[in-house]
C-alpha cells in the first residue's frame, strides 16, 4: 500500500467557488439546479445506477419501519427478541462472507446484484402473505431476516464492486457521497409517508410496496452496460484464493485499522438499532405515523452529510472525517438517556436519528472509498467480503447486548451505553496516527497484483485510470 507522504489534495475537483451575494440575487433559481460540467450524474451509466439506488431507497424506508414495527406491535416482541432479530440479520455475514468473496472474484458482479434485489423482494413479500394466512410469528421474521442477510452477503458486496466498475478511483468519495444523497433524499420524505402507509394498511401489508420497488430497481439495473472481462486462471484453487484475500487484508495496516474501529462502531450501532423502535413505540408511546415523522430526522441528517461529506473529507481528510462520524453517532445515542420521556424525549429521539444519520454517512462514504482505493481490482471481491465479515462480526453480539441491557436496565440506558461507547471509540480512533493523518485516498501497491489474482476486470470505456469499481447499492436490510 502506498500512503502518500504529503497531505496534498486534489483541489481541482472540489474547490469552492465564492460568488458575490449580489450576483446570487440576480441568478435565476433554475440555474442552481444545473450540474457542474464534471458532475458524475452527467455520465449515463452512473446516472442509471444512481436512479436505481434512489428508487430502492424509497422502498427501504418502508422496511426500515415496517419490519421492526411488525415485531414490536403485532407480535409484541420483547427487547431481547428485537435484539435477536437484528443479530439474526447479520449472522450470515459471519458465516458466508469469506467464501462469497472468493466466488465473487470469479463471476460477473451485476447479475449477482440484480438477483439479490429480486430475492429480497420475494422475502419481504412473504411477510404479509404469512400474516394473511395466520402463520406469522417471530420465527418467520427471524427466517426473513436471515434470508435477506444471506442475500446481502453476496449481492451487497457485488453492489459495492459494481461502483468501482463505473466510477474512477479518484472520485470514489464523491460517488459514495452522491449515492448517500440518493438514499437520504428518500429518507427525508420517506419515513413520514411510510408511517402513514403503515398506519393505514398495517405494517405487514406495507412491505408489499417495498417488494414492488425492489423489482423496479432490478429492472433498471438489468442490462446496465458495465464492462467486466474475466480471464480465469487454470490453476485457481478455492482455499488458496481465500487465504490470499485474508492475507492481503492482514498485511494492509490501513485495512486492519479500519476493520477494528468500524467493527467497534458496528457493535455500538447494532446495540442501539435493536431497541430504538421499542423506545419510540413503548417508552415514548408514539404512533406509527409519529415515529415515521421522527425518522425524517434521520433523512435530514443523512442528506446534510451527503451534501457536505465530500467537502469535509476534502478539507480534513477521510480519516478525521470518520472520527467525526463516530462522535456524531455517540452524541446522538446519548440524547434519549438524558431525556427519556415526555415532549423533550420525543425531540431527543428525533435529534438522535438526525445525528446518527450524519455520523453514519460520514463513516461509510469514507470507509468504503478508502478500502476500495487501496485494493487492486482482482482482489476487490475478497477484500470487500473480508472487510464486511470483520466489521459485522461484532454486530450480532452488539444487538444481543443492546437487547439484554434494554430488557434489564431500560431502553434509554441501552441507547446511552451505545453513545458512551461510541464517544470512547472516537477518542481512541483520534489517537491513531494512521487514521488522524489520513488526509487523502491511498493508491494500491502494484506489487499487490500478484496476490492470487484469477481475473482481470476492465474499466468502463473512456475511464482515465483503467479498471474501476462499483457503486454502493441497496441490497436489502441490513444495509452495510
Amino acid at each position: 500500500m502506498n500512503l502518500p507522504a504529503a497531505a496534498e489534495r486534489d483541489d481541482s475537483a472540489t474547490e469552492a467557488i465564492l460568488v458575490p451575494p449580489e450576483q446570487i440575487a440576480r441568478t435565476p433559481w433554475w440555474q442552481f439546479l444545473r450540474l457542474a460540467p464534471d458532475d458524475l450524474l452527467r455520465d449515463a451509466v452512473y446516472r442509471r445506477l444512481w436512479l436505481s439506488i434512489l428508487i430502492s431507497s424509497v422502498g427501504g424506508q418502508i422496511t426500515l419501519l415496517a419490519l421492526p414495527l411488525t415485531a414490536a406491535l403485532l407480535l409484541h416482541a420483547t427487547p431481547s427478541q428485537m435484539g435477536l432479530l437484528t443479530a439474526v440479520a447479520v449472522l450470515p455475514f459471519a458465516l458466508f462472507s469469506l467464501p462469497a468473496g472468493v466466488w465473487l472474484d470469479r463471476v460477473r458482479k451485476l447479475p449477482v446484484y440484480v438477483f439479490g434485489e429480486l430475492s429480497i423482494a420475494v422475502a419481504l413479500a412473504s411477510v404479509p402473505l404469512a400474516w394473511q394466512l395466520g402463520w406469522l410469528n417471530m420465527a418467520w421474521l427471524y427466517g426473513v431476516a436471515f434470508l435477506t442477510g444471506s442475500v446481502s452477503t453476496t449481492a451487497g458486496s457485488a453492489a459495492q464492486i459494481v461502483l468501482t466498475q463505473v466510477v474512477p478511483r479518484e472520485r470514489l468519495v464523491q460517488a459514495h457521497a452522491k449515492n448517500a444523497l440518493a438514499s437520504s433524499g428518500a429518507e427525508v420524505a420517506g419515513p413520514g409517508a411510510a408511517g402513514a402507509l403503515i398506519r393505514l394498511t398495517g405494517a405487514p401489508l406495507a412491505l408489499l410496496l417495498d417488494a414492488a420497488v425492489l423489482v423496479v430497481s432490478a429492472l433498471i439495473l438489468h442490462g446496465l452496460p458495465v464492462i467486466e472481462q474475466r480471464v480465469p486462471r487454470p490453476d485457481a484453487h478455492f482455499w488458496r484464493d481465500l487465504r490470499a484475500g485474508l492475507r492481503f487484508v492482514r498485511d494492509q495496516p490501513l485495512l486492519v485499522t479500519l476493520a477494528l474501529v468500524v467493527g467497534a462502531w458496528q457493535l455500538c450501532s447494532n446495540a442501539a438499532q435493536g431497541v430504538q423502535i421499542l423506545h419510540a413505540a413503548r417508552g415514548l408511546d408514539l404512533s406509527e405515523q409519529t415515529i415515521g415523522l421522527c425518522y425524517a430526522g434521520l433523512g435530514l441528517g443523512t442528506l446534510s452529510a451527503s451534501v457536505l461529506g465530500h467537502r469535509l473529507s476534502h478539507r480534513h481528510g477521510p480519516g478525521p472525517t470518520i472520527v467525526f462520524g463516530f462522535a456524531a453517532c455517540g452524541l446522538g445515542w446519548l440524547l434519549p438517556a438524558l431525556a427519556p420521556s415526555g415532549p423533550v424525549g420525543v425531540i431527543a429521539f428525533a435529534a438522535m436519528l438526525m445525528l446518527t444519520g450524519v455520523g453514519g454517512v460520514l463513516v461509510f462514504i469514507n470507509f468504503l472509498a478508502l478500502r476500495q482505493a487501496v485494493t487492486p481490482e482482482p482482489l476487490l471481491g475478497r477484500m470487500t467480503s473480508t472487510m464486511r465479515w470483520l466489521i459485522l462480526l461484532p454486530a450480532g453480539p452488539g444487538a444481543l447486548l443492546g437487547g439484554w441491557i434494554g430488557e434489564h436496565a431500560g431502553l434509554p440506558v441501552a441507547l446511552g451505553a451505545s453513545g458512551c461507547a461510541a464517544l470512547l471509540l472516537a477518542a481512541v480512533s483520534w489517537r491513531s496516527a494512521l487514521i488522524r493523518g489520513l488526509r487523502r485516498l491511498p493508491v494500491p501497491d502494484p506489487d499487490d497484483l500478484a496476490w492470487g489474482a484469477e481475473a482481470r476486470v476492465g474499466g468502463m470505456p473512456g475511464s482515465q485510470d483503467g479498471p474501476v469499481s462499483p457503486a454502493p447499492v441497496r441490497s436489502g436490510p441490513p444495509r452495510r
